[in-house]
């Protein structure tokens, strides 16, 4: 068997339709947290709940769910489309500011008619416009938080100043979109850039991706797509000037565990021949359904084909597929020596092996010295 060329990475999402309770979430973050896993995701959209199932804010929730945990990486879903960019940065970097450093968001937009409804701002527009407002959006966002340089708090009370003026900069965006001009009021952030994710299932988002994503969820039912897929978003990366491991790359899968162990014979990675491990699903990632072995199985053949960065898993019952993926499927990764059994650090650009962004308007103002 080859070795893997690089870390394994493993996300997993923790929705749950109908659920208002602070303790489940804890509980899915915790589990998960337990399995050593990068990070977790929560869905959100603006689009109507359906029968009795109601909403709540994403970002809100994993605030909340931040001192409840130490280490694994949280990210929320946000929608760009109808949102203020401005309030956008605040409210994610204050999500990176209480869960020391551990905050991430995945952009998504909002494209229905009946969303667009809801909210009142403006009608639906096409998708392919509201994917390039959502770059502008990742544009802006990522200067907001380098509009504080990482000193310009001296709380000097001496004096009475609480910032130094000059590390503090106006943005000046002017974009197709909107124009900011800032400074933020929330200081730089702990990871300075908390990490950008988008899910990259669809082509139409592939240019944000290339020039703004830290994480790609891809839609792939074989190594072997999973690989072109990857090695053409990792092209247009390189286009705008991105270094070659800037973009983690992630194969998106639905995970049903309830089918009891699996036969790790009939798998990818022993040879065997298995019976369609993973089920094409249209509108969604494709749907894995067998036992945590197999999966286990499946995950190594993949990261042995070095296709693929790692996996982000969503359980079809969050409760017993979550369990049974960290304590079977990340278990027998970890046996095996391909998963990690400690936290390499303590932020989410730590556990995804991310350099910490330089402040860019710090670097423009040491040029001119």
């Amino acid at each position: 068997m080859a070795v893997p060329t690089g870390t394994l990475h493993l996300a997993a999402a923790i929705d749950g339709d109908g659920q208002y309770q602070a303790p489940y979430y804890v509980e899915l973050a915790r589990l998960a947290e337990d399995g050593v896993l990068d990070f977790i995701t929560l869905d959100d959209s603006f689009g109507p709940p359906g029968p009795g199932r109601g909403r709540l804010d994403a970002l809100a929730v994993l605030a909340r769910v931040a001192p409840a945990t130490g280490r694994i990486g949280l990210v929320p879903t946000v929608t760009t489309t109808h949102t203020e960019p401005f309030h956008l940065s605040s409210s994610v970097a204050t999500l990176d500011w209480v869960s020391r450093g551990r905050a991430g968001w995945r952009i998504e937009v909002s494209t229905t008619e009946a969303e667009a409804r809801l909210v009142g701002r403006r009608p639906a527009a096409p998708t392919g416009e509201l994917w390039a407002e959502a770059g502008e959006v990742a544009d802006v966002v990522a200067r907001l938080w380098d509009s504080w340089e990482d000193d310009a708090e001296i709380r000097d009370t001496a004096t009475g100043r609480f910032i130094d003026r000059d590390k503090l900069h106006y943005v000046d965006f002017e974009g197709a979109h909107f124009t900011v001009r800032g400074p933020a009021i929330v200081p730089r952030p702990p990871q300075g850039h908390p990490v950008v994710a988008v899910a990259a299932t669809d082509p139409v988002t592939w240019p944000t991706v290339a020039r703004h994503a830290d994480v790609a969820y891809i839609r792939a039912t074989s190594p072997e797509e999973a690989g072109r897929i990857r090695d053409e978003l990792r092209r247009r990366a390189l286009a705008y000037g991105r270094e070659p491991g800037a973009l983690t790359v992630l194969a998106a899968v639905s995970v049903d565990l309830a089918d009891g162990e699996g036969a790790p014979g009939n798998s990818p990675a022993t040879g065997g021949a298995p019976q369609d491990p993973l089920t094409d699903t249209p509108g969604g990632p494709p749907l894995y359904r067998g036992g945590p072995v197999e999966l286990a199985e499946l995950i190594t053949g993949w990261h042995t084909a070095d296709a693929v960065d790692g996996f982000h898993i969503t359980p079809v019952a969050p409760r017993h597929d979550l369990e049974r993926f960290v304590n079977g499927t990340v278990a027998l990764l970890q046996h095996r020596g391909l998963f990690r059994t400690f936290y390499p650090g303590a932020t989410l650009r730590d556990h995804l092996g991310l350099s910490r962004p330089a402040n860019r308007y710090a670097l423009e103002r040491e040029a001119v010295r």
